[in-house]
């Protein structure tokens, strides 16, 4: 792994995660370990309303913190509820944090190789609704990552198990003084509750 990438995560804390929100993230660790203890494949689909930014935070950073972890047998998607872009910021975040992107077209929807590690395989990124062909059809757990998907998607075709999971959207603060700090923020939060979830594995 990218020696920024193992620098950030060496420095998250239990203690920065409030009792509230690990209450929300137990049942999706357990959901985890219930699919390693029965020798299950596990298959995470984080879902926002456009797949633009939390979702694929979310997606890069659970990903990232099981191959820390040595857990395998995972595979982590996400997807919306439609699909327009993921947002440039949230790309230049990722590469401030450590990871090597690579963007492989350049139509409105670019498709981007995400890489944590020089010998792992990239993560696949672009901006589609979630039950898209690349997505996983069935025997999946759902992560709603923001409450306009939660409340839009009440039922996920195909999803064993749905956890609302929801972070605050840095879109709020797109053309301000404040972006790249706040998305900044927001992709250390999402990383460090994924840290969480999979310490406790």
């Amino acid at each position: 792994m990218f020696q920024q990438i193992k620098n950030i995560i060496s420095g998250f804390s239990e203690n920065n995660i409030s009792a509230e929100r690990q209450e929300l993230l137990k049942p999706l660790v357990d959901y985890i370990q219930n699919k390693i203890s029965s020798n299950q494949p596990i298959r995470l689909n984080f879902i926002c309303t456009h797949n633009s930014r939390r979702s694929h935070l979310a997606q890069i950073w659970a990903q990232t913190m099981a191959n820390y972890f040595g857990i395998k047998s995972i595979d982590c998607y996400s997807g919306g509820t439609e699909a327009t872009a993921m947002f440039l910021q949230v790309t230049e975040t990722l590469r401030s944090q450590g990871f090597q992107i690579q963007q492989l077209s350049e139509n409105q929807n670019p498709i981007y190789a995400v890489k944590y590690d020089e010998n792992e395989n990239p993560i696949i990124c672009f901006s589609k609704v979630y039950h898209d062909d690349f997505n996983p059809k069935q025997n999946f757990g759902a992560i709603m990552t923001c409450n306009h998907a939660d409340e839009g998607c009440p039922l996920v075709v195909g999803a064993e198990s749905r956890f609302p999971i929801q972070f605050n959207d840095p879109k709020a603060y797109d053309g301000t003084e404040f972006q790249s700090a706040k998305y900044a923020e927001r992709s250390l939060e999402i990383a460090q509750e994924m840290w969480w979830v999979f310490i406790n594995i």
